[in-house]
Parts: structure tokens; sequence; C-alpha cells
């Protein structure tokens, strides 16, 4: 059974930049795509960055160029840099890993983002 854990939510004003984190455990964590997604208050849940076993990255269109996702299989996790952040990047965040048919996700990080 995969285990995922994210870190690194917080409050933050907005322009500011938080480096969001998920460690996994209990499977190859290479062979996983593993994606970020976020849903806000009164939203549904989005894919925000996607990086594949091979490092091809795909972004939504509101976060190309301010978010930047990257793992290190070594450790076994994947993080996603988040820079100039807007109000509207408040939602919670959540870590997602699929292979073949198997898909996992994390407990969730709040990123709030407000004067």
């Amino acid at each position: 059974q995969v285990q995922l854990v994210e870190s690194g939510g917080g409050t933050v004003q907005p322009g500011g930049s938080l480096r969001l984190s998920c460690a996994a455990s209990g499977g190859l964590f290479s062979l996983y795509n593993m994606g970020w997604y976020r849903q806000g208050p009164g939203k549904q849940r989005e894919l925000v960055a996607l990086i594949t076993v091979s490092g091809t990255t795909n972004y939504v269109d509101s976060v190309k160029g301010r978010f930047t996702i990257s793992r290190e299989n070594a450790k076994n996790t994947v993080y996603l840099q988040m820079n100039s952040l807007k109000p509207e990047d408040t939602a919670v965040y959540y870590c997602n890993g699929k292979f073949r048919v198997f898909e996992y996700w994390g407990q969730g990080t709040q990123v709030t983002v407000s004067s």
C-alpha cells in the first residue's frame, strides 16, 4: 500500500512563494506518474501539475510560468515550487500517484494566499 504525505503548506501574502513536498512510501516511486491537484473553496478538484516517470511535465494554464513540479526518486519525493502566488491559488493541495490501474492520494495540505 502506497502512502503519500504532503507538507509545506501555509499562509503567504500575494506575490510570495511556497514549496510543497510529497513523500511516498510503500511502493516503487520511480514507476509512478506524480501529480499535484488542488481544490479551492466551492470548486472542483483540478490537476495543477504532472510529472511523468521520464520527467515530462505539464501544467494547467493558470500556473504556467509560476509553478514548477519536480521529483527526486532517490528520496521518493515530488515537489511543487509555487512562486508569484495569487489569492486564487488558495486551495487544499493534494499529491497524487498513478501506476497502471493503481492510484493513490495524500491527505492534502492547505495553501492560503492572503494579505
